[in-house]
């Protein structure tokens, strides 16, 4: 019973620390990457106004590759009415120059992307360029409605762009964000983390205490030595007449 108790406790233990070991990796490797970025060309942001291209959805490139990184925002936690950054890294392993055209994002829910909840406002761009072998970090920074309801979300966000005058599009981001209310600093996984690092503290409370009960049982616990008079089976008597054993013990007793 204490090892399966025990194995319960180390096998919820792992349950707690892989979420947080997988948020740190996934945190640290965004950071490097997006620090190894070289910001190459003129980001020349020009405003909102972007080309509208309708519903049509463009291919990405095969000789592009994009990665997102929230800065200090680990939990990618979005405020409703406030403005939240995040960074887009591009990377031309191509032999052309990319033309980034523009960055777009939108909010859905999260059981179902066809339910859009809001457009983003789109962020357009002049003469942005990614040379060939090369880096780049692109800031976009978006707001979701103050009369959003805080909860979990999903954010799609895109990078359009023109490779040779053919257009292309690459999802940067496609992910959960959590919408809270101005001043609200606790979310529905921050609450669950704290509740279930508690019952872990719980659980092994009481499995130490078990421990400490049964050694104290074991030590307290004396060995009985039971001290009494000794019987002889009359039927091995018997079976012992007129043997040397019985001559022995009744010269003994005459002796006495």
């Amino acid at each position: 019973m204490t090892m399966i108790n025990l194995r319960v406790f180390f096998f919820a233990m792992l349950l707690l620390a892989s979420p947080l070991l997988q948020v740190a990796r996934c945190q640290s490797e965004s950071e490097a990457d997006v620090e190894e970025a070289v910001e190459g060309g003129d980001l020349g942001i020009v405003g909102e106004d972007v080309q509208d291209f309708g519903d049509v959805d463009f291919a990405p490139a095969a000789e592009v590759e994009t990665i997102c990184y929230f800065p200090k925002n680990s939990a990618k936690l979005v405020v409703a009415g406030e403005e939240t950054q995040l960074l887009v890294g591009m990377e031309n392993v191509g032999e052309s120059p990319v033309n980034v055209i523009a960055i777009k994002a939108s909010v859905h829910l999260p059981f179902d992307h066809h339910m859009l909840v809001q457009n983003l406002t789109a962020l357009a761009f002049n003469n942005a360029s990614v040379p060939p072998s090369a880096q780049a970090t692109f800031p976009y920074v978006f707001a979701v409605s103050k009369y959003l309801q805080p909860g979990t979300f999903d954010l799609v966000g895109t990078i359009v762009y023109d490779i040779d005058q053919h257009p292309y599009q690459s999802t940067f981001y496609n992910g959960t964000i959590e919408v809270v209310e101005p001043g609200v600093f606790f979310t529905v996984e921050s609450v669950f983390l704290v509740t279930l690092g508690i019952a872990l503290l719980v659980l092994l409370g009481l499995w130490l205490h078990g421990q400490f009960q049964r050694i104290s049982k074991k030590t307290k616990r004396a060995p009985k030595v039971e001290v009494g008079t000794g019987t002889t089976d009359g039927s091995l008597d018997e079976w012992l007449q007129g043997t040397a054993y019985t001559q022995s013990a009744s010269k003994s007793k005459k002796k006495k």
